[in-house]
């Protein structure tokens, strides 16, 4: 969900800190170094020299892992399912985490601007900082969940490889290795998943609680018959309109929408009760989640188990 522009800021109480983080203060942000979740055939060896990265939320620091396996050291910062990520306020130990990374994967898009202003403030002359929404080629104002997104995903993908390359080129046939792995095997699921419902429920409409839900249904050819002002509203923070939650309250009545999909980490009142509703009138309803819930899962784990939940949903409300 798009902040809103009071709420994506950085605690003036940072700059202090990060004197204190510089002179040593323990990392205490989530570190992952994956172990060869990305599948057989990445190979061994090399170099052995290790990438320190540093990932502003932890969808994106698991396939971050992933991808680079033994060769990399990945640290998220937003690990905990009940943190917002858009005004998060970062730590001393954040500091000292993206002071010595090499390579920083932020969201951009306006969706952790306080990440930003952390690298900003600890510059490193050889870090590479790749910005999902730049890679992606969405600007700010534009809906910043790309890691629903399905085509960015790989994008992202293509990315990340890219720049573990060129920080380090004599292990570069590892990390093209660890790519070809995590796409035909890691993500396999995955896209197997999303190949089904697209070619079952096409076209099927949904109701959804916030626009985190509209890059996923985009790539599963569903089509979402909320208001977008509503989806932005409940994003952004703010009260959605009267007219708006009419709207939507009719579409349950009448059952316009087949499944009502929302995000559990940002329900409001205003969701809680089309949930009720949706329940009581018959409608199928599906959950996703902001961030990895639980926070140990991978990336493919989460999506494979939140798409599962769509699919029965789907095949519930149209008996197929």
């Amino acid at each position: 969900m798009p902040p809103a522009a009071v709420r994506a800021r950085i605690s003036r109480a940072v700059l202090p800190l990060l004197a204190v983080a510089v002179l040593g203060t323990a990392a205490t942000a989530c570190a992952t170094t994956a172990p060869g979740a990305a599948g057989g055939g990445s190979g061994t060896g090399g170099t052995g020299r290790v990438i320190q990265v540093v990932a502003a939320e932890n969808f994106w620091g698991s396939i971050a892992g992933q991808l680079g396996g033994s060769h990399v050291h990945v640290t998220s910062v937003i690990t905990n399912p009940a943190t917002d990520p858009h005004d998060y306020e970062p730590t001393a130990a954040d500091a000292r985490t993206v002071s010595m990374a090499r390579v920083a994967v932020v969201n951009g898009i306006g969706y952790d601007t306080w990440a930003d202003k952390l690298l900003a403030a600890n510059p490193g002359g050889d870090r590479t900082e790749l910005t999902v929404g730049d890679v992606v080629g969405v600007k700010p104002g534009g809906n910043p969940h790309r890691w629903y997104s399905p085509p960015d995903v790989r994008e992202v993908v293509a990315a990340i490889t890219a720049d573990y390359r060129r920080a380090d080129p004599a292990d570069a046939a590892y990390f093209t290795a660890r790519r070809a792995a995590f796409d035909t095997t890691a993500l396999a699921p995955y896209d197997r998943l999303i190949a089904d419902i697209r070619a079952r429920w096409a076209g099927i409409p949904i109701g959804a609680s916030e626009s985190i839900v509209t890059p996923l249904a985009q790539g599963l050819g569903l089509k979402t018959l909320t208001p977008q002002s509503f989806l932005d509203a409940i994003s952004e923070g703010s009260d959605p309109t009267a007219q708006d939650k009419a709207t939507i309250d009719r579409q349950i009545t009448k059952k316009q929408i087949k499944i009502y999909v929302y995000n559990s980490q940002n329900s409001t009142p205003d969701v809680q009760q089309q949930v009720k509703e949706a329940k009581m009138a018959g409608i199928p309803v599906a959950t996703v989640t902001e961030t990895l819930s639980p926070a140990g899962d991978s990336f493919q784990q989460w999506q494979v188990r939140q798409l599962r939940d769509i699919e029965r949903a789907l095949a519930k409300a149209t008996g197929k």
